[in-house]
């Protein structure tokens, strides 16, 4: 082999190699890795994970500059570098605004974190946002009951309703409050839940409203990564017929939820009301973090009846008491 061929061939085998690194790091979906747990849990924190990549391509770079003959560095330096703008391009994709627009129907989500944050920060959510329509993860029985209270101090008429935890599984209840407006609603019991957590399936005594899901799968972490990715196969059985309604902590960001989409939905019959808004990579989790470095896990997941109008993560109760932001959407129908 000629010298200058040997001395290409550890930048071209970096290259392959980094090529194949660069793909899977920005879609493991090619290769149906999004739901392996390592995978899972970086990808749900895609702005972290480009900066990391980036800063480490810079690393590689400075390396290829000081030392001579450093090819293996210098390609290192392009993978690192691709991987680090490939996941960049996917977050802009997704949309890290967010709008508030008019419409017919408000829903929020916003998980209390066992109650962390308190009865009257749930109703302040409720009263400026105008929400009809609230998925309450880690919410007991008592707290939603006493939000309903202080709305109706406040002439707004709710109703609350709560789904316990099967014995053995995390002690978190999931509640929902309804706007009396709406109609009555009765929990079907028969639809089942999302193992380890509860999740219900609430739908209208008299037929004529959405079928309202409030959603809690468990995390992908060690030892129960498949429960949480039977619960997320659960969300997307929910997401039937163009007239329901799917919202909770869905402990799963857009990536872990690839695959699960039915005759151009994106979650079985459903589209992610943030991704249609634009906002699909603002975080809601952790608080600690801010939004634009946050995993987005918490979803409004609508039918085709519905259109979004506005979607926006609520940064103003970072200091409320839980690790999750609110995500408020505002829905037309069709």
């Amino acid at each position: 082999m000629p010298t200058a061929a040997r001395r290409r061939l550890p930048l071209l085998v970096t290259l392959a190699i980094g090529a194949v690194f660069a793909v899977l790091a920005v879609w493991p979906q090619v290769i149906g890795a999004q739901r392996w747990q390592f995978v899972a849990l970086a990808i749900s924190f895609r702005a972290p994970l480009a900066l990391g990549l980036g800063l480490l391509a810079v690393v590689a770079g400075i390396v290829a500059l000081v030392r001579r003959r450093a090819a293996v560095a210098l390609g290192l330096a392009i993978a690192l570098g691709a991987a680090a703008l490939g996941n960049g391009a996917v977050l802009l994709a997704r949309g890290v605004g967010g709008s508030v627009g008019e419409g017919d129907l408000t829903v929020a989500v916003w998980n209390t974190y066992g109650g962390g944050a308190p009865p009257e920060a749930i109703a302040r959510l409720v009263r400026e946002s105008g929400a009809d329509v609230v998925s309450l993860p880690e919410t007991d029985a008592d707290a939603a009951a006493e939000v309903v209270g202080i709305l109706r101090r406040d002439g707004i008429e709710m109703t609350a309703a709560t789904v316990q935890a099967a014995p053995g599984d995390r002690p978190v209840p999931t509640s929902l409050l309804v706007a009396d407006a709406l109609g009555p609603y009765v929990l079907d019991a028969g639809a089942g839940s999302t193992p380890g957590a509860p999740s219900g399936v609430w739908r209208p005594i008299d037929g004529t409203g959405p079928t309202i899901i409030a959603a809690h799968p468990l995390p992908p972490l060690p030892l129960i990564v498949d429960e949480w990715s039977t619960g997320i196969d659960w969300v997307a059985a929910q997401c039937t017929g163009p007239d329901v309604i799917l919202a909770g902590d869905l402990n799963s960001t857009l990536d872990h939820l690839w695959g699960l989409g039915r005759d151009g939905g994106v979650v079985g019959d459903c589209q992610d009301a943030a991704q249609q808004a634009g906002a699909a990579a603002r975080g809601t989790w952790p608080t600690s973090l801010p939004a634009a470095l946050a995993a987005p896990i918490d979803h409004v997941l609508v039918g085709s009846a519905w259109t979004v109008r506005g979607f926006e993560v609520r940064t103003d109760f970072d200091d409320a008491g839980s690790d999750h932001r609110p995500v408020v959407a505002i829905l037309a129908r069709r």
